[in-house]
């Protein structure tokens, strides 16, 4: 079976939220030029789930870097609102990457030092919200979360599934255009894993916030409103079956 390109043009600027073009990523191993993303293109609309879907070596984590301004392309576009991440200064792609991205990671990356509302309270800090106006923020989410009564607990005395609802938390509370999560429950036991997933799907949808899921899991990318194949470092339709 051959691979169908993945076409590009899915809405216009006010529906967009996101918009890759032509992307190319290698790296250099001595002399040896390793392509890992070749010609990646595709859009994404506000407030849709797009779930990233391929095997370990396809790409995924390298393109999910690129979408959060955390690595550049070798070549291509990358715009997030309209605009262009591949090409704007350091500083000013952290305030857009402040702002506009929230990220969830496998391994949750919550700070240890801080407790559950001090987590919380990071991005909701770094966009400038003071103490009267970051409270009502976070009670709000560990609600959401059925963690109310955790608020002043470190992280490592909570159990894998509640420190990553927390770092779900962590990633929309500051109402980001652009939520990324990196195999979010790929530390988790299947029914754990299960539920996490149903939580994060519940809430970003409420918010209308864009999601991209990367996983190697077909049951992972259920939840997503479309599914986007990457085999060797190129795109294919959702709809078709990858050749692994």
């Amino acid at each position: 079976m051959t691979p169908k390109a993945v076409q590009d043009g899915r809405g216009d600027a006010e529906t967009t939220a996101l918009r890759v073009r032509d992307i190319q990523k290698h790296y250099h191993e001595g002399a040896t030029r390793h392509p890992v993303l070749d010609s990646v293109g595709f859009d994404v609309r506000r407030g849709e789930c797009v779930a990233l879907l391929g095997r370990s070596g396809s790409g995924k984590s390298t393109l999910l870097n690129l979408l959060a301004g955390i690595d550049r392309p070798d070549a291509g576009r990358i715009e997030l609102l309209g605009e262009p991440l591949s090409e704007l200064m350091e500083p000013a792609l952290t305030l857009l990457r402040r702002r506009h991205i929230g990220f969830i990671y496998q391994f949750f990356n919550l700070i240890p030092t801080l407790t559950v509302a001090e987590n919380l309270a990071l991005p909701l800090e770094l966009n400038g919200l003071g103490p009267r106006e970051r409270q009502p923020r976070i009670q709000t989410m560990l609600e959401r979360l059925g963690l109310e009564n955790r608020a002043e607990t470190f992280p490592d005395q909570l159990s894998g599934g509640e420190q990553q609802r927390i770092a779900i938390g962590r990633a929309l509370i500051h109402e980001p255009a652009l939520v990324l999560a990196d195999e979010p429950t790929g530390n988790l036991d299947a029914e754990t894993g299960e539920r996490i997933l149903g939580l994060l799907s519940e809430i970003f949808r409420e918010r209308g916030q864009t999601l991209i899921l990367v996983t190697h899991s077909r049951a992972v990318s259920a939840i997503a409103d479309r599914v986007l194949t990457l085999e060797q470092g190129r795109l294919i339709e959702a709809d078709l079956e990858p050749a692994w």
